[in-house]
């Protein structure tokens, strides 16, 4: 029996129904087996980043620097229209004043920071914390706006917050593209067989779940932070979408616009190295 590969995912529903069917074997996995590890997405993108992991999701910011030791997967991203980060505050506030203001941020390497720093790259007063501890930091004053993320999008108006930037809507008005939150990596230094092997068998779980929409509801509730059912639903579809199973041709050319802008800012290294393996 050959050891596991390791692979990372978050407890958010996109990530659990996409991968459920791949860990529990529902799918052919053409050989590989995996221990799974759910951690928030900031805490992927570091163990990548120290190449901790053989296969996990990252954020595409984080993608920008570990190009050279992990290739993409065609499948499995969170990509899509209508989906980006949002910026937001207990008060209407212009996003052009808050150059002197803090803002709470899910992570360094996240994309919702990298989208916020290609926004307005004056911006410098960063409070780093976990996703779910954003809508309180701003509520308690301990950050006078946020970007939040995941099913914070879903919520936040129960808080009585208010939206003053859809940094995905910002995005897709300047480039015409969807916008790359995050995407599946392999290490480069497990070959070409073995990531098209993982890539395929994970298309194959993004199929059945789509298909199988409930077969992975006691396992997502397990893993969630937000336990509603119609919150957990919206999340699932509004991440999980054709560009899971496959970027295609319009998602690649969005991560590269990406790639391309960050680069450009200064905000992420250059690189050689192809997107893919």
């Amino acid at each position: 029996m050959t050891t596991p590969l390791t692979l990372g995912f978050s407890p958010c529903p996109n990530d659990t129904f996409m991968f459920y069917p791949l860990v529990h074997g529902l799918v052919d996995t053409r050989g590989i087996s995996y221990k799974e590890r759910l951690e928030d997405v900031e805490t992927l993108n570091q163990l990548a980043l120290r190449g901790e992991l053989d296969v996990t999701k990252v954020s595409y910011h984080a993608l920008g620097h570990i190009r050279d030791e992990y290739a993409l997967l065609h499948s499995g991203s969170a990509l899509g229209r209508g989906c980006g980060p949002l910026l937001v505050a207990k008060e209407h506030i212009d996003p052009t004043d808050l150059r002197d203001r803090t803002i709470a941020v899910p992570g360094r390497f996240t994309t919702a920071l990298l989208l916020l720093r290609l926004f307005d790259p004056t911006l410098k007063n960063f409070l780093v914390m976990p996703f779910n501890e954003i809508m309180d930091a701003v509520l308690s004053g301990n950050a006078d706006a946020g970007v939040i993320i995941h099913e914070s999008r879903f919520t936040y108006q129960g808080f009585g917050l208010h939206k003053i930037l859809d940094l995905g809507e910002w995005w897709e008005r300047e480039s015409g593209l969807p916008i790359p939150l995050g995407g599946i990596v392999a290490k480069r230094s497990m070959g070409a067989d073995t990531i098209a092997a993982i890539e395929n068998a994970l298309r194959d779980g993004v199929t059945y779940s789509r298909a199988n929409p409930a077969s992975a509801a006691h396992y997502i509730h397990e893993h969630a932070q937000e336990m509603d059912e119609e919150v957990c639903s919206a999340h699932i579809g509004l991440y999980v979408n054709d560009f899971s199973n496959d970027l295609g041709e319009e998602g690649i050319r969005a991560i590269k616009c990406l790639m391309e802008r960050a680069e450009k800012a200064g905000i992420i290294p250059v690189t050689t190295a192809p997107l893919f393996s």
